[in-house]
C-alpha cells in the first residue's frame, strides 16, 4: 500500500491514532473504520478529492527550513460511510468505567446524544486537546452535490460492519460490543402467571369446592346420625329430646375398651400424685416460698451475663447459611464494605427555568439547579466536614479524616482526600469555581459562560479532567474521582461518634427555618438509634399494658359475698400480685437461665415472652383460684387437703397445656433462624418453669391467702379482722351462671350448632385461599416509629433512585483463569467464548424485567492477573431498582439461578476444579434495598428535585435470604409445633385419639385463620409474624386443650350435656383467664409509636386471641357435641 506521506507523518498519524485505538481496540472493526478514514485523508494519493484545506501556518522543522504546515481542513463523506462506521462503534465498552466508548468520543453529548455528525465534530476539534488540528467535518448524502466545492467527491468507502473480521485477521467484535454479534438466543421464559382452573384463580377454586366437600359431608353425616337414630329407637334412652344429641345408651362393662380404661387409670393416676403434691406444699408454704425464692434467685442471676442481639443479619440469618458463608468468603478475600451516610435535598418551591447554553442550546432546567442552593449545600457540606468529636479511641479530638474512605490517599488523608460525593464536588467545593465566568465565542457567537455550562457538560461527561469551555475546570472530585457514589470507612467506634455529630448537625440544619432545601437524611446508625428510641418510648406503653393486666387479676380473682368483705378480705389483690410475681419470677429466671447457658436474647424475646407465659400463667391461676372459689371444703378435710384436692382435678389439665406448649416450643427451637430459635427456647424454658412455680410457690400464696380470708383478716393490713365471715356456700361469681343458664344452651341447640359449623367452615375454606395470598417479607418503613426522619428518606429514596444495588459475581479457587479457553470463559472482548461468564451476565441484562439486572457497570478482577490459581476474583453488574422485599428476594433467586449455569458451564472447561463455584453477593441498605445511582443521573432537566448525596449505605443481603425459605421452613416449624398437642393430649388422656384429633383440628384451623386475617388486615408474613403464629399454636393449647379434657372427663350422659359442662365451668375459667387477660393488655399496644408493635404485636395478637377465644368457646364445643368421644366413665 503507497501512502502520500512522510515517515515522520506517519509516525505522527500512528501516534496520534493511538488514543483512539486503546479505546476502541475491543473492536477491531470499529477501530478499523476510524483508523481508516483518517488514513484516507491524511495519507491518500486521492486525499484532494475528499478534503479541502482551509487553515495553514508557517512551520520550522528540524532542518530550519520553514513550510507550510497545514493546521485545518474541511473532510467529506458520505452518510453512508459515517453511518456504518458510527454503528460499528456506538456499542463498544470502556470496562473500567463501565460506560461506552463513544461517550467519551462525543464532548458534551454522551453517549446518550451522541450521533454521527457530533462524534466527527469532536473528532475535528483540537479544543478538547486530544484531535491533532481542526477538522470541519461534512457528511453528505449519497447524490446530494449542491454547495460541493469543485472537484470534491465525498468520500464513500466500504465501512466494515462490527460483526465482520478486518482485512488485517482481526476478528470480529464481540457481543458486549457488538449487538450483531449476538447469537440468537430464546428469551428467559416468562415468570409462571397465577395458578387459574377455569379461567378463575386456581386457589379460590380449590377453596370453594373443599367449602362444598366439608358441608356435604357434614350433611351427610347428620343425614346418617338421624337414620341410624330412628332405625334404633329400641336401643335410645332420650333423655334430653331438645338437645337433639347423638344417640346415648347404657353402656356394658364388656364394651369398655381398652383406651377409654387408659384414660381413667391416667386421669386417677395424676389426680392422685397431684394432691399429695398440692397438700404438702399448702402445709409448709413459708418453706416452699423461700426455696422457690432461692432459686430464682440463682436462675436470675444469669442475666447480668445476656447477650441482646440487635444486628438484623444476627437476628434472622443463620451462621451456617449460604449467604453468610458466602458473606465471610467475600469478606475474607476483599475489602468488607464500609459504613456510609447520605442526605437527599430537594427545593420544591423553587420553579424551572429556561436557560441558553452557548454550547448546549436550550435546556429546562429544574429549580434546584440554582447557584445559591449549591452555595448553600456547599456551606452545609463545609459543616458536615468540619465535625470535630472526642475519640475515646484516639484520646484526642478526631475529625471526619480520621474515620473517612480516602481511596487516593488511605495512609495520610487530608479533609480533602475524604470521599465526600455531592453537586459542589463538580466545581472541587470550590466557591470560586462556582462563581467563575468567562466570555466565549462558538460558531461566530460570543456569550458568557458559567457554571451551569460546566455543569451540564459534567452531567454528560463525568469523567472528563476538563470541560470543553473557555473556564477549562475538572469534572472530578476534590479528592481526585469522579462524583460517583463511594463508600466510606473508619474505625467502628469513632465512625459512631462522628455519625451521631452528622445527625446533630443535619437536624439543627433542617429546623432552620431560611433554608431553601425540603431535607431527607440517614446515617448507618440511623436504624438502630431510631428502633432504640422507639423502644424506650414504648416502654410506658408495656408498663401500662402489665399494670392493666395486673388490675383485671387482681379484680376478677375476687370474690364478691359482700360488700363490707369485697375490698379489705375477698379482693385476692395479694393473690393476684403473687399470680404475676409467679409469672414475672418464670420469665426472669429463663432468662437467666437461658443467658448461664450461652444462648442469646433480642427485644423480641424481651417483648413477646412475658405476654405469653402470662397468658399460659393467668389462665391456670383463674382456673385453680375458680376451681376452688366453685369447691365447698367437706366435713373434717382440712384447708391444706381441700387446696391439694383442688390442685389434684386441675393440675393435670395444667400440666396437659403447659407441657403441649412448651414441647411445642423446643420443636419450634428446630427452626434454622437465630432468632426463632432463641425465642422458642426462651418460651419453652420459661413456660416449663411458670407450671413449676404454679406447681409450688403459687400453692403456697394461695394457701396463706387462704388462711387470712379464713381468719376474716384483712388483705393489706392482715392484723385487722371483720366480723362478717365467710360464707360457706361455693361462690359461682357472676361468669359461671350466666355460661350455664344462657350461653351454653344458647350455643348448644339444634339450629345453632348447624350454624356454628357452617360458618366456621367457611372460615377455613375463606383462610385457605387468604393463605395462599399473603404477602411474605418485611417493608423496611415498618421498623420505624411513624414519626421517624427515615420515613421521609425511605420516600425520596425511592422516588429519585434509578439503579439497582450491585450485584457481585465471585469466583472461588479452582478455575485456571491464565489458560487460553479459560480466559475465553470468562472475557467478553473479541475472540471470547459468545457464551462466556461476562456474556452470559450481559444477556441476562437484556431482559431486566425477568432477570432483575439492569446493565454491567463494571467488571474487575482485584487479583494478580499472571497467577495461575486466583483466590477468588468478582465481577460486577447493577439490579434493576428494588424498593421492597419481595423485589429483592426475587432478585436473589434470579442471581442464584444466573450464578449456577455460570458455575456448571465453566466447570466443563479443561482443567476446573469440580468443586469450582460462582455465587453472587449483594449489598444493600440496612432492613432495605438502597439503590445506586449517579448523582447526575437524576433527571435534573426535567424535575424540580435533584440527589445531592454522601455516599449511600449498605450491608450485605443475608437478611433477605430468610424469605426464599421462610415458607417452607414456617410450614416445618408450624407442623413440628402441632406435633406435641395431638401426642401430649392423647397420652394425658390414656390414649384418647379422637380428642387428641379434635383438639389438633381446632388448633390447626385457629393456625389458618390467622393467616387469613394476616391477608385481609395487610399483616405481612415474615420471621416476626412466624414467631406469633408459634405463639399462635401455644395460647390456642390454652384455649382448646382444657376444654378438650373438660369435656373427655366428664360424666353426663349425652354429648351435648358434656359439651354444656365444658362450656360452662372450663370455658367461663378459660374466658376470664386467657382471653380477658391477653385482650386488655393487647388493646393498650395499639398506643405504641413502633409500627413493627402496633402490626405484630397488637393486631397479630389481637386475631390470635379473638380467634383463639371463638373456635375454643364457640367453635370447640359444637365439635365435640357432634364427635366428641363416647362416655364410658359410668361403666368402671
Amino acid at each position: 500500500t503507497y501512502a502520500c506521506c512522510s515517515i515522520n507523518q506517519l509516525s505522527s498519524l500512528e501516534a496520534s491514532l493511538a488514543l483512539s485505538k486503546a479505546v476502541l481496540i475491543r473492536c477491531p472493526s470499529c477501530a478499523d473504520n476510524f483508523a481508516h478514514f483518517h488514513c484516507i485523508t491524511t495519507c491518500s494519493p486521492q486525499q484532494t478529492k475528499t478534503i479541502k484545506v482551509t487553515k495553514v501556518t508557517n512551520v520550522t522543522g528540524f532542518d530550519n527550513i520553514t513550510r507550510e504546515g497545514v493546521v485545518g481542513y474541511a473532510a467529506y463523506l458520505s452518510t453512508n460511510f459515517a453511518d456504518a462506521s458510527f454503528q460499528s462503534c456506538k456499542n463498544v465498552r470502556i470496562p473500567a468505567t463501565g460506560g461506552l466508548a463513544i461517550g467519551t468520543m462525543c464532548g458534551r453529548f454522551g453517549s446518550r446524544h451522541c450521533n454521527p455528525q457530533r462524534w466527527y465534530d469532536f473528532q475535528g476539534d483540537s479544543s478538547n486537546g486530544l484531535a491533532p488540528l481542526d477538522i470541519d467535518f461534512h457528511l453528505i448524502k449519497p447524490g446530494d452535490t449542491e454547495d460541493l466545492p469543485e472537484g470534491i467527491v465525498p468520500y464513500s468507502g466500504n465501512a466494515l460492519k462490527c460483526n465482520e473480521t478486518t482485512p488485517s485477521g482481526g476478528k470480529a467484535c464481540s457481543c458486549q460490543d457488538c449487538q450483531e454479534s449476538c447469537p440468537k438466543i430464546p428469551p428467559p421464559p416468562l415468570p409462571p402467571g397465577p395458578f387459574q382452573l377455569l379461567g378463575m384463580d386456581g386457589f379460590l377454586i380449590i377453596s370453594i369446592i373443599l367449602l362444598c366437600l366439608l358441608i356435604f359431608a357434614f350433611l351427610f353425616y347428620l343425614f346418617v346420625t338421624y337414620l341410624r337414630r330412628n332405625n334404633n329407637k329400641k336401643g335410645l334412652k332420650k333423655k334430653d329430646q331438645k338437645s337433639h344429641d347423638v344417640t346415648q345408651r347404657v353402656i356394658s362393662p364388656s364394651e369398655v375398651t381398652c383406651a377409654d380404661k387408659n384414660s381413667q387409670l391416667a386421669q386417677a393416676f395424676l389426680s392422685s400424685k397431684f394432691q399429695i403434691w398440692g397438700t404438702v406444699m399448702a402445709t409448709y408454704p413459708l418453706t416452699v416460698l423461700l426455696l422457690s425464692a432461692i432459686i430464682v434467685v440463682v436462675l436470675s442471676a444469669g442475666i447480668k451475663n445476656i447477650e441482646l442481639t440487635t444486628d438484623p443479619v444476627e437476628l434472622w440469618s443463620a451462621p451456617n447459611s449460604r449467604a453468610r458463608q458466602e458473606k465471610a468468603f467475600h469478606d475474607t478475600h476483599f475489602d468488607p464494605f464500609f459504613r456510609t451516610n447520605q442526605l437527599i435535598l430537594t427545593a420544591p418551591g423553587k420553579e424551572g427555568y429556561m436557560y441558553d447554553s452557548l454550547l448546549f442550546g436550550q435546556h429546562n432546567l429544574s429549580g434546584i439547579i440554582s447557584k445559591d442552593l449549591i452555595i448553600e449545600l456547599l456551606e452545609l457540606q463545609k459543616q458536615i466536614q468540619n465535625i470535630e468529636f472526642w475519640s475515646k479511641d484516639l484520646n484526642r479530638t478526631a475529625t471526619l479524616k480520621d474515620v473517612c474512605f480516602a481511596p487516593l490517599n488511605p495512609s495520610n488523608a487530608s479533609l480533602t482526600d475524604c470521599a465526600v460525593n455531592s453537586l459542589p464536588q463538580y466545581f472541587q467545593n470550590s466557591l470560586e469555581n462556582i462563581n467563575a465566568k468567562v466570555n466565549m465565542t462558538e460558531l461566530g457567537v460570543t456569550k458568557e459562560v458559567d457554571w451551569r455550562d460546566h455543569l451540564i457538560y459534567c452531567f454528560n461527561s463525568p469523567l472528563s479532567f476538563k470541560d470543553i469551555t473557555d473556564l477549562g475546570m475538572s469534572c472530578m472530585a476534590d479528592y481526585g474521582a469522579p462524583v460517583i457514589p463511594f463508600l466510606a470507612v473508619g474505625g467502628y467506634q469513632m465512625a459512631m461518634e462522628w455519625e451521631a455529630e452528622f445527625l446533630k448537625i443535619v437536624q439543627e440544619y433542617q429546623k432552620n427555618p431560611s433554608t431553601n432545601f425540603t431535607l431527607a437524611y440517614m446515617a448507618e446508625r440511623s436504624l438502630e438509634d431510631e428502633i432504640n428510641r422507639t423502644t424506650a418510648e414504648d416502654i410506658p406503653i408495656f408498663m401500662i399494658s402489665y399494670a392493666v393486666i395486673f388490675l383485671y387479676i387482681a379484680v376478677a380473682l375476687g370474690e364478691f359475698t359482700s360488700w363490707k368483705r369485697i375490698l379489705v378480705v375477698d379482693s385476692k389483690f395479694l393473690v393476684g400480685l403473687g399470680g404475676i410475681l409467679v409469672v414475672s419470677c418464670a420469665v426472669l429466671s429463663s432468662l437467666g437461665f437461658c443467658s448461664w447457658v450461652g444462648i442469646p436474647s433480642s427485644l423480641i424475646i424481651v417483648q413477646v415472652v412475658p405476654f405469653l407465659v402470662l397468658a399460659v400463667g393467668a389462665d391456670n391461676i383463674f382456673i385453680f383460684v375458680l376451681e376452688y372459689q366453685r369447691d365447698v371444703r367437706r366435713p373434717g378435710e382440712k384447708r391444706e387437703e381441700q387446696i391439694g384436692r383442688i390442685l389434684g382435678n386441675v393440675a393435670p389439665s395444667m400440666l396437659l397445656c403447659s407441657l403441649s406448649e412448651s414441647i411445642c416450643f423446643f420443636f419450634g427451637a428446630l427452626s434454622t433462624m437465630p432468632a426463632v430459635k432463641s425465642f422458642a427456647l426462651y418460651a419453652a424454658v420459661a413456660i416449663l418453669l411458670d407450671f413449676a412455680l404454679q406447681m409450688t410457690a403459687f400453692v403456697a400464696l394461695l394457701s396463706l391467702d387462704c388462711r387470712r380470708q379464713d381468719s376474716n383478716r384483712c388483705e393489706l393490713l392482715c392484723c385487722i379482722k371483720v366480723s362478717r365471715k365467710r360464707p360457706t356456700k361455693p361462690n359461682e361469681g357472676f361468669l359461671l351462671p350466666f355460661m350455664k343458664k344462657y350461653y351454653a344452651p344458647a350455643l348448644l341447640n339444634r339450629y345453632s350448632r348447624i350454624i356454628v359449623m357452617f360458618v366456621f367452615i367457611f372460615m377455613l375454606c375463606g383462610s385457605i385461599f387468604l393463605l395462599f395470598h399473603v404477602k411474605v417479607g418485611l417493608d423496611q418503613e415498618l421498623a420505624m416509629p411513624k414519626d421517624s426522619y427515615m420515613l421521609k428518606y425511605f420516600e425520596y429514596l425511592y422516588k429519585y433512585f434509578k439503579v439497582g444495588a450491585p450485584v457481585y459475581f465471585v469466583t472461588k479457587r479452582g478455575y485456571n483463569f491464565t489458560s487460553v479457553s479459560g480466559m475465553n470463559a470468562v472475557c467478553s472482548s473479541v475472540g471470547c467464548d459468545p457464551y462466556s461468564f461476562t456474556q452470559k451476565i450481559q444477556y441476562a441484562t437484556e431482559y431486566p424485567e425477568l432477570q432483575q439486572l439492569d446493565l454491567i457497570k463494571m467488571i474487575n478482577s482485584p487479583m494478580l492477573i499472571y497467577a495461575k490459581d486466583f483466590g477468588a476474583s468478582r465481577f460486577m453488574a447493577y439490579h434493576t431498582p428494588l424498593t421492597n422485599s419481595q423485589e429483592f428476594t426475587g432478585a436473589l433467586m434470579k442471581a442464584r439461578e444466573l450464578a449456577h449455569n455460570i458455575t456448571m458451564a465453566m466447570r466443563q472447561i479443561q482443567g476446573t476444579d469440580p468443586n469450582f463455584e460462582v455465587f453472587p453477593y449483594t449489598y444493600v441498605s440496612l432492613f432495605s434495598i438502597l439503590p445506586l445511582s449517579h448523582t447526575y443521573s437524576c433527571d435534573t432537566f426535567i424535575h424540580n428535585d435533584c440527589v445531592f448525596s454522601l455516599p449511600p449505605a449498605r450491608v450485605t443481603n443475608v437478611f433477605y435470604e430468610q424469605y426464599v425459605t421462610i415458607v417452607p421452613e414456617g410450614l416445618v416449624i408450624i407442623s413440628l409445633c402441632l406435633l406435641p398437642t395431638f401426642v401430649v393430649c392423647c397420652l394425658l388422656l390414656g390414649l384418647d385419639l379422637r380428642s387428641g384429633l379434635l383438639n389438633l383440628l381446632t388448633i390447626i384451623m385457629i393456625t389458618v385463620d390467622t393467616v387469613g386475617v394476616m391477608t385481609l388486615w395487610g399483616i405481612d408474613y415474615n420471621a416476626v409474624a412466624l414467631i406469633n403464629l408459634v405463639t399462635a399454636v401455644g395460647i390456642s393449647v390454652e384455649f382448646v386443650s382444657h376444654m378438650t379434657r373438660s369435656f373427655a372427663l366428664s360424666i353426663k350422659p349425652t354429648h351435648v350435656e358434656r359439651a354444656k359442662e365444658a362450656t360452662a365451668q372450663m370455658g367461663s375459667a378459660v374466658f376470664a383467664g386467657v382471653a380477658m387477660t391477653n385482650l386488655p393488655g393487647i388493646l393498650v399496644l395499639a398506643f405504641a409509636k413502633a409500627q413493627l408493635i402496633q402490626i405484630f404485636f397488637f393486631r397479630l395478637n389481637l386475631v390470635i386471641t379473638l380467634l383463639g377465644m371463638a373456635h375454643g368457646l364457640i367453635f370447640l364445643p359444637v365439635l365435640l357435641s357432634y364427635f366428641g368421644k363416647y362416655f364410658t366413665s359410668v361403666c368402671l
